[in-house]
């Protein structure tokens, strides 16, 4: 009777494990913003005209909150402005004055995530 007790307590455990970890994956939880609090993104409008526009492929986003925070550490940079594609994995940055890749790959990796690629 105790052993059907403990393996039904097990059972009932990994069920809601198992229902948070597929909640955290399609990105309908808060999982990288501390608990269920959100990370507020903050929009930024460039000074002058675009005169550059950077495709960056990113991993490791797994809800909104990751996309604002990454889309955070890119408009810290001076000159850039970026908007985030949760469900894409990319970041388009316009610039209105020239910016490194580097920069903005370590805007990124800084940030926690890791750059696949720029275009």
């Amino acid at each position: 009777m105790a052993d059907g007790i403990i393996v039904l307590v097990i059972v009932v455990i990994l069920i809601f494990a198992l229902k948070g970890s597929i909640k955290h994956f399609k990105g309908e939880g808060a999982c990288c913003g501390g608990g269920s609090g959100t990370v507020k993104k903050k929009r930024k409008k460039l000074s002058g005209p675009a005169v550059e526009k950077h495709i960056i492929e990113i991993s490791g986003m797994h809800c909104q909150n990751c996309a604002n925070s990454v889309a955070n550490a890119l408009n810290e940079i001076d000159g850039a402005a970026a908007k985030v594609d949760l469900k894409a994995g990319t970041a388009v940055v316009s610039c209105d004055r020239p910016v490194d890749d580097a920069d903005l790959k370590y805007a990124v990796e800084h940030a926690g995530y890791h750059v696949v690629g720029i275009r």
